[in-house]
């Protein structure tokens, strides 16, 4: 009985993974996608139902199929998002299969290749594609005083919108685009305030994403040359005037607090030593890239991360990075940079497949 080794599987099957499948597609390549989610859309099931984008839909299409709304130069609805990745799923009739949460991937020095472990069945592969994303790995930074805080602490990730803060005293922290869109709609139900480290950075409103994704994609390129390059101003994680933050700064509430020291049983205490009761903390505080299935193979750095060069490991050729964030490729974690990172990348992948062949 002759043993089944895919080209490729690819690990996840948001906005990355379904590019990646696209481009291996049309590339005649022998390839599953493996998903630990129950339904098509990736991480955007997951996002709270009033976040939006930060690019108008006619800039945040995937390769092959424009994301079409009612209006293109609208910023669309996080519903919007998950309806356009299983359509598009559909529409190009890509192999995916649901739930298989990756749990290992290790060598199979047997067969040469990689071995992919959901726990209750495997599959051999000659290369593997990790598109698992940042959304299940959330960072809360340690403060004193959290343990034993008794409100509620809650991070972006798991955020599902205002109507349980009806009336509470809450404070968001975060100086990005999450942490002022849940900020946005906090104030017009609760006693809320916006807490950053460092001031937060607003865009120009006809400044978007597709604007920010440009300049990030310069500044990276730019440090990967010449020392005496002029890089560009502003990064995917400066803020989008999207309506609802529009319309908090028409309000004249679109004003951040400096970081509180630590907190107290019922709330915190501010750097001027003032103590304020608060309610519950909502966390946008971003996210860790979720390698864990990958630690076996003995690649992972210090910082949970690893080394690659245009989205392959350089430790283990066998192995690509898709929507992990700039370090794996510029942009690669927007629904805007994931085709373009998997349209760079992927015909790598396939002149390396190939000549592994020969």
């Amino acid at each position: 009985m002759t043993t089944k080794i895919f080209d490729v599987i690819v690990i996840g099957g948001g906005q990355a993974a379904l590019s990646a499948g696209y481009y291996l597609r049309r590339a005649g390549i022998d390839f599953i996608i493996l998903d630990n989610q129950d339904l098509a859309g990736g991480a955007w099931n997951h996002t709270w139902p009033s976040l939006r984008l930060f690019s108008p839909a006619m800039f945040s299409s995937l390769p092959g199929t424009l994301f079409s709304t009612k209006k293109t130069d609208t910023y669309p609805h996080r519903d919007e998002v998950v309806s356009y990745l299983k359509r598009y799923e559909e529409h190009y009739q890509l192999p995916v299969y649901r739930p298989h949460h990756v749990k290992t991937v290790v060598h199979d020095t047997a067969h040469n290749c990689l071995k992919v472990s959901d726990g209750k069945y495997s599959w051999l592969t000659r290369t593997i594609i990790s598109a698992t994303g940042n959304w299940s790995h959330p960072v809360i930074p340690a403060l004193p005083g959290a343990q034993t805080f008794q409100g509620e602490q809650c991070h972006s990730a798991h955020y599902q919108g205002s109507e349980l803060y009806q009336g509470k005293t809450v404070l968001v922290v975060g100086g990005g685009n999450s942490g002022a869109q849940i900020f946005a709609e906090l104030d017009e139900v609760a006693t809320a305030t916006w807490v950053t480290r460092e001031p937060p950075k607003f865009l120009a409103d006809d400044v978007d994403g597709r604007v920010l994704f440009e300049r990030a994609t310069a500044r990276i390129n730019s440090q990967a040359g010449s020392a005496t390059t002029d890089q560009p101003v502003g990064g995917i994680g400066d803020i989008v005037m999207v309506p609802p933050v529009r319309a908090a700064r028409e309000r004249g509430v679109l004003q951040a607090k400096p970081m509180f020291s630590h907190f107290t049983v019922n709330g915190v205490v501010w750097q001027d030593g003032t103590e304020q009761a608060v309610d519950a903390v909502i966390w946008c505080t971003g996210f860790q890239p979720e390698l864990s299935h990958l630690a076996a193979l003995g690649i992972l750095e210090d910082d949970g991360k690893m080394l690659v060069q245009d989205g392959q490991s350089i430790k283990e050729p066998r192995l690509w990075l898709f929507g992990y964030g700039d370090w794996a490729s510029p942009g690669s974690a927007t629904l805007i940079g994931a085709g373009r990172s998997a349209r760079d990348n992927i015909p790598k992948l396939v002149d390396y497949i190939r000549q592994s062949h020969q």
